[in-house]
């Protein structure tokens, strides 16, 4: 039976629920545009209460199809608010809605265009000084990817949140891709063979919204099942229940693929999972994840359906060039060892520690 102090609390969230629409605080950190371009959004965070900005400058990368949320999830759980409170001064990059207008474009747009530009204006706002960039998911291989393409950019650090580097290693793709292997063909300069996958990605002009959404929930599929139930059993857990209404909220922003793009994803990363070999082939051109000079940490979840431990930890003996790789297995899933409830005390106080680390002051003036 519960006790009287939980059914007061649940009765206050149901109350909160059907007066305000919920229990969740969704305000997003106030920021402003300071540059943009083709899918490309770059944001500046101002400064939290009386914190002042100081010190190298932090971009956020965010992955294609998901919504910057991620980073800024719901105050109390928001790592743009953890940044700004420590007096980092803070940026983001987004991509901005995708339609069929944008089928054409592929990975090269970001990894030659999006993100090089994004560090190269981040630098430039905050004085000069070098960037500590932090990617999550799709949004850490493209920075990867971006570093050891451009070995000119202003790059102090970087940090990798759960990408997947490997994808034989993730359960959900690995029976598959012998299947995926049968057809072949070529669109776009990457292998295809008009199979029913292709043909689908092509017609659509890429990975629309809902089908990015259902892939997403798809992975915490047990969790999708259970949820009412749970809720019930949780529904004086104000903190528990924000969470779930702050997750809805992101997933029900996700945003589509370029049909392009998503071509290359599913070619060259799941069919052929090239990454686990260290390199990336561009039409002619092949990047090499050696290619990285900046020092490295890495992230993975200790229970992420989506890019699995090993799937992430592949990535550590491919970065011979970098003075230092720093693997870390912290706990959640996907996007919970980003931003859930438990990022707050694990992830996150990893990464004060790296960015103090190989802050540019720090730094003895000969590295």
């Amino acid at each position: 039976m519960p006790k009287p102090d939980q059914v007061v609390a649940a009765a206050g969230n149901v109350a909160h629920k059907v007066l305000y629409g919920g229990v969740a605080d969704l305000r997003k950190m106030p920021r402003t545009l300071i540059d943009e371009g083709l899918l490309r959004q770059v944001y500046h965070y101002r400064p939290a209460g009386t914190a002042t900005e100081q010190g190298d400058p932090v971009l956020l990368v965010t992955p294609l199809a998901a919504p910057s949320s991620c980073y800024d999830l719901r105050r109390g759980c928001s790592l743009v608010e953890h940044l700004l409170t420590h007096g980092h001064r803070t940026y983001l990059l987004e991509y901005g809605e995708v339609s069929f207008r944008d089928r054409n474009l592929g990975m090269e747009h970001w990894i030659e265009e999006v993100v090089p530009e994004a560090i190269r204006h981040v630098s430039e706002h905050a004085g000069g000084r070098p960037v500590h960039v932090v990617g999550w998911s799709l949004g850490g291989i493209f920075m990867t990817l971006a570093a050891a393409d451009h070995g000119d950019l202003p790059i102090a650090s970087m940090t990798i949140v759960g990408s997947p580097f490997d994808v034989s290693k993730v359960p959900m793709i690995a029976p598959l891709r012998p299947l995926l292997k049968l057809t072949d063909g070529t669109w776009g300069g990457v292998k295809s063979g008009g199979g029913p996958v292709t043909r689908v990605y092509r017609a659509l002009g890429g990975a629309p919204k809902p089908f990015v959404r259902w892939a997403f929930q798809l992975t915490a599929a047990q969790k999708l099942v259970t949820k009412p139930i749970v809720k019930l059993q949780q529904l004086d857990n104000t903190e528990f229940l924000a969470q779930i209404e702050a997750v809805d909220a992101f997933t029900a922003a996700m945003i589509a693929y370029p049909g392009r793009t998503f071509g290359q994803l599913y070619h060259r990363f799941v069919k052929q999972n090239e990454l686990v070999r260290g390199y990336l082939s561009l039409g002619e051109k092949r990047v090499e994840l050696k290619d990285v000079t900046a020092p490295v940490l890495v992230f993975a979840g200790a229970t992420d359906g989506i890019a699995p431990v090993e799937c992430v930890r592949a990535v550590v003996p491919l970065l011979t060039g970098s003075p230092e790789v720093r693997f870390e297995v912290v706990p959640g899933g996907h996007l919970g060892m980003l931003t859930g409830r438990a990022a707050r005390h694990t992830t996150w106080l990893v990464l004060d520690e790296w960015l103090r680390r190989w802050a540019s002051d720090a730094l003895p003036s000969s590295m």
